[in-house]
């Protein structure tokens, strides 16, 4: 009996060594990220369908692969949102992460200096098919006519409303649907209504500690007005009545106390859900998150949250705002091995694309985007016409998000008071400018 005792030990000794030895034969490769740290959440979540949120999804997706894949184990970098600064770090030490998250607006910087890897060849071995790629995937991550990325979703600016408030306010129609105004006089009007009605500010604007909120919000006031702001990509031009139209009306909003004030991203997320105001300029990274809300009994949101692109304001177009994260290959030694492991890590994120745009992103695929399975999530047939009119800006300007930054500061200086509209908006062009100068 001991005998046996002893040679089912040995046995099971045996195969512990030889699974320690499988998972030892993976090739490694290293992810670098952001979208948040949620591994109390969801650090052994391996079915992609009981996550939510950006963190919850992404978590969960590279959690499935490691559990799931044969040849490749994914260890994950979290960084701080966007992460560039520590990218541009390792790269210059050295040792660049093997693939990087990476918005679509960013990678002429790093693609025109020989840091990523062209991707077409590998793609096309990996069976990733590119024919599938909306329009705004393919332009956002195609640079002098290569792939340089591969696309994870299309994000862009929109309005997540609280219907309760609004239908405290008078603001829904017949069908209990969000009347939106059509004009920037209608939205003062509306947001004034808003205020004696409930009490409380018609937006949430997140201003503190924020360098992209403003930008985003004049951009799609700009393409509104049909301005072709960067119609030179070596330089820009907000010395036009479109840019001052703009500027002027989010200082009125600001000025009569339509809006919350001071408070940074995290505030204005909980802020929104905590039922402090009517409407939130955010992005397509929220509507996963607040629909959850909304199915909470008690909840400010409860039954009552809609979601609606950034409403056109001008007669222009219907542009708004819209950038892209994706997924680079980062120019390194990598062995085969290394590769292969990439390229079928990239695969794994390109069949899970439908899985990413539950977070409320719009598709990369065409196939997705015309789904009964993609049409069916909440807000989505809201959303729809976000898929032709989001707008990015021409792929030529560099230094995208050091520009979004110094425009960013300056018309929150001009909206808030801090300088004259014409002065701030003076020097959000000439920063700029000095800056593309010196770009390489």
């Amino acid at each position: 009996m001991i005998g046996l005792k002893r040679l089912l030990y040995a046995g099971a000794l045996l195969l512990l060594s030889s699974q320690a030895g499988l998972a030892q034969d993976k090739t490694e490769i290293s992810v670098s990220r952001f979208f948040g740290a949620c591994e109390a959440d969801y650090g052994a979540v391996t079915d992609v369908a009981k996550a939510n949120g950006e963190c919850g999804i992404i978590t969960a997706l590279i959690n499935k692969f490691n559990a799931e894949s044969k040849d490749t184990r994914v260890k994950v970098d979290i960084v701080e949102w966007p992460g560039y600064d520590q990218l541009t770090a390792r790269i210059r030490s050295g040792e660049p992460p093997t693939i990087s998250v990476m918005h679509e607006a960013v990678i002429s910087d790093y693609s025109s200096r020989g840091l990523l890897e062209p991707l077409d060849e590998g793609l096309k071995a990996a069976g990733v098919d590119t024919a599938d790629f909306t329009d705004a995937a393919k332009a956002g991550v195609t640079k002098d006519g290569k792939t340089y990325a591969l696309p994870f979703d299309t994000h862009t600016w929109l309005w997540h409303i609280n219907l309760n408030l609004f239908k405290q306010a008078g603001l829904v129609d017949a069908a209990g649907k969000p009347i939106l105004p059509k004009n920037g006089e209608e939205l003062l009007a509306q947001a004034k209504q808003f205020k004696e009605k409930t009490g409380k500010p018609y937006f949430v604007w997140t201003i503190a500690n924020e360098r992209a909120f403003f930008t985003r919000t004049f951009d799609t006031l700009l393409y509104q007005q049909n301005s072709e702001f960067f119609a030179d990509p070596t330089k820009v031009n907000f010395a036009t009545p479109e840019a001052k139209n703009a500027a002027t009306l989010l200082k009125a909003l600001y000025q009569n106390g339509d809006t919350t004030k001071g408070q940074d991203y995290a505030a204005s997320v909980a802020s929104f859900a905590a039922g402090d105001a009517g409407v939130f300029i955010c992005g397509t990274w929220l509507v996963d998150t607040y629909d959850q809300e909304s199915k909470k009994s008690g909840a400010p949101l409860s039954n009552g949250y809609a979601v609606v692109p950034f409403p056109q304001l001008y007669p222009g177009s219907p542009r708004v705002w819209a950038d892209g994260h994706s997924w680079v290959v980062l120019k390194a030694d990598l062995s085969d091995a290394q590769r292969k492991s990439a390229y079928e890590f990239l695969k794994f994120l390109w069949d899970n694309d439908f899985q990413w745009a539950r977070t409320g992103h719009l598709p990369i695929r065409r196939s997705v985007a015309d789904s009964a399975e993609f049409k069916a999530l909440p807000h989505r047939a809201d959303l729809a016409p976000l898929t032709t009119n989001g707008a990015a800006r021409p792929a030529a300007v560099k230094r995208q998000f050091a520009i979004q930054e110094i425009e960013n500061d300056e018309v929150t200086a001009g909206v808030t008071g801090d300088k004259e509209i014409d002065a701030a908006l003076a020097d959000a062009q000439s920063r700029i400018n000095e800056l593309l100068a010196n770009a390489k």
